[in-house]
């Protein structure tokens, strides 16, 4: 197999484990109507290297098999990463590689999850569909927007460090 082969999988590997583990560690605050899932912080990654969108989709999914909301969790929660990547690699693609175009590229998290788990929310609990979509929203604006720019724009200053995550 070649070098660039190995690279993909093992990188796509570890983002999946590191998302799954950081939801799973913090799973107290991971699910449910207001939730703070500290693994989001990791979809900013596909702002620096557009590959990991498989691992942190494949993180969503193991992170989403003991959800305590069941198996359709497998499916949305996934589906909501997946939404929210395509709209970060299209600001990255459109607007630029800086601090401020991953600042837009944020807020893409932070709609999708609001509004796609936000129905999922409606849709298993009757809640109003307004109120999860608040709940879910802010709870992905402070974890990916306020943390989750700061932590990557760090890391975007770091070349070295930028080259060792690229594939």
């Amino acid at each position: 197999m070649e070098k660039n082969k190995v690279q993909f999988i093992t990188k796509t590997a570890l983002i999946a484990a590191a998302y799954a583990a950081l939801t799973l560690s913090f799973s107290f605050i991971s699910y449910r109507e207001v939730q703070f899932r500290i693994a989001e912080i990791l979809v900013l990654f596909v702002f620096i290297e557009p590959k990991y969108a498989t691992g942190l989709v494949l993180g969503c999914i193991l992170a989403n098999l003991p959800s305590p909301l069941g198996v359709i969790d497998v499916i949305v929660g996934p589906f909501a990463t997946l939404v929210a990547i395509l709209f970060i690699i299209a600001i990255r693609k459109t607007v630029g590689y800086s601090k401020n175009s991953l600042i837009i590229a944020s807020f893409g998290p932070v709609i999708a999850n609001a509004f796609i788990v936000g129905w999922e929310l409606y849709y298993l609990f009757q809640t109003p569909l307004w109120m999860n979509a608040l709940y879910v929203g802010i709870g992905e604006f402070v974890v990916v927007t306020v943390v989750g720019t700061v932590v990557v724009s760090s890391m975007m200053k770091n070349q070295r460090f930028i080259e060792k995550l690229s594939i």
